[in-house]
């Protein structure tokens, strides 16, 4: 079970454990004994904090204890972009013990794992069965996006990974955000903490970029998925993000693949168009159909929505769901249309699945107050708060705003540099 890739070289942390954050204040080991809750986002603070990680416990007790290949995957994924990370895990796959390397980025090509054709009939997603999704082998690309996310940016040079796998998300009986979410929320969001295209003559001027090459649906896959991101020295200053402001505008777009008829995404997108503009009259849904002789996609049949609503204080907010088996594809875009609404009353400033990757933001910026407006802290939210805390010593101040029912937290960031980056 241990990454065929891995390498054995020193990690730098053994000679200089503040290498990538002179200000860091803390060098010891994070030690966790509750399995792999949060693995991609321990892995990630690791790194970025230059802190070695030890876990303990992963599924000690399940049927098929230690790391499924998902994780084993996504740990190969984060020693193709670093450099001297150091990976080791016990006979049985229960604990890792992982001492970070340096971020080093570039250009790299990742193999997602998939499922096979037994199992298109058995783990779709909500059905009435009693499959564990703790045994599940494989996830979307979406799953593997969110764990880089954190990274992408402090890397020593600009990162560009294209995946292959799964594209759409809910897969697998797991809430994975698919491509499109990160590709209509995500990319605003690095964009408001001044991730964008450098002014550098001697760097790429491209900013963040994810472009769906090809479409693959669980759980066979075949999908392709294209990620950029540019580096940059440090996050420019701290943010105040507290205006959610007035909703103007939805967008969204019905996708199919193989063999589902172009018919039903038209469905889809009245049926949505129908709840939302009683409310706002800017509604427009776009519909896409992949087939395999088409566009090349993958065998795997799909129906999926997204919809975004966008604010007049440049919020963004994206929903999505995926067509259930025995579900009309009206009711698919009746239940989209009323999970976008509900996402919109929590008036928050960021998606509920992209608070913990926005306070990871908040904790790097310079060392000066930083203010974000929330809907509902999430118990994944709540966790991420805990491991900031453990990793950097960030404490976040929360004030509840009773008139709009909303959270605002602040914090003091870490003023965290990219010393990966070479000076010039």
């Amino acid at each position: 079970q241990i990454p065929s890739n891995s390498t054995t070289t020193p990690s730098p942390i053994a000679t200089n454990p503040l290498y990538c954050n002179p200000g860091s204040i803390m060098s010891s080991t994070l030690r966790f004994e509750d399995g792999a809750v949060q693995f991609r986002q321990r892995l990630a603070v690791s790194i970025l904090s230059q802190r070695p990680l030890l876990i303990k416990n992963i599924r000690s007790d399940a049927l098929e204890p230690g790391l499924r290949p998902y994780e084993i995957s996504f740990l190969r994924l984060l020693d193709l972009i670093t450099n001297g990370s150091r990976i080791e895990i016990n006979a049985t796959g229960t604990q890792l013990r992982f001492a970070p390397g340096i971020l080093t980025g570039g250009e790299v090509e990742h193999d997602c794992p998939v499922g096979d054709s037994d199992d298109s009939t058995q783990n779709r997603p909500n059905d009435d069965d009693d499959n564990d999704p703790s045994q599940l082998q494989y996830r979307s690309i979406g799953w593997f996006l969110e764990g880089i996310l954190p990274l992408a940016p402090f890397g020593k040079s600009n990162l560009t990974v294209i995946w292959t796998g799964i594209t759409d998300g809910t897969c697998c009986q797991q809430d994975d955000p698919s491509v499109d979410y990160f590709k209509a929320s995500a990319l605003p969001l690095l964009g408001h903490f001044g991730i964008v295209a450098s002014t550098d003559m001697m760097e790429s001027n491209t900013g963040p970029e994810i472009a769906i090459l090809q479409r693959g649906a669980a759980p066979l896959g075949g999908g392709r998925v294209r990620f950029h991101c540019p580096l940059v020295r440090q996050l420019e200053k701290p943010i105040d993000w507290t205006d959610v402001g007035k909703i103007k505008r939805i967008r969204g777009n019905a996708v199919s693949c193989t063999l589902v008829s172009s018919s039903s995404t038209a469905r889809v997108a009245y049926a949505a168009k129908g709840l939302l503009q009683r409310l706002i009259p800017d509604v427009w849904i776009h519909t896409d159909v992949h087939t395999r002789k088409q566009h090349q996609c993958g065998p795997s049949p799909a129906l999926t929505v997204h919809l975004t609503a966008q604010s007049t204080t440049g919020v963004v907010m994206t929903v999505e769901a995926n067509l259930k088996q025995r579900e009309l594809p009206e009711d698919l875009g009746q239940r989209v249309a009323a999970k976008l609404l509900q996402e919109v009353q929590q008036a928050g400033c960021v998606d509920t699945d992209l608070q913990s990757l926005a306070l990871c933001y908040m904790c790097l910026t310079p060392e000066d107050v930083s203010r974000l407006r929330i809907g509902r802290l999430t118990p994944f939210t709540i966790e991420a708060l805990r491991l900031y805390k453990q990793a950097w010593g960030v404490e976040f101040k929360l004030q509840a705003d009773e008139e709009t029912k909303t959270i605002v937290l602040s914090c003091v960031g870490t003023g965290y540099r990219n010393m990966a980056r070479a000076s010039t």
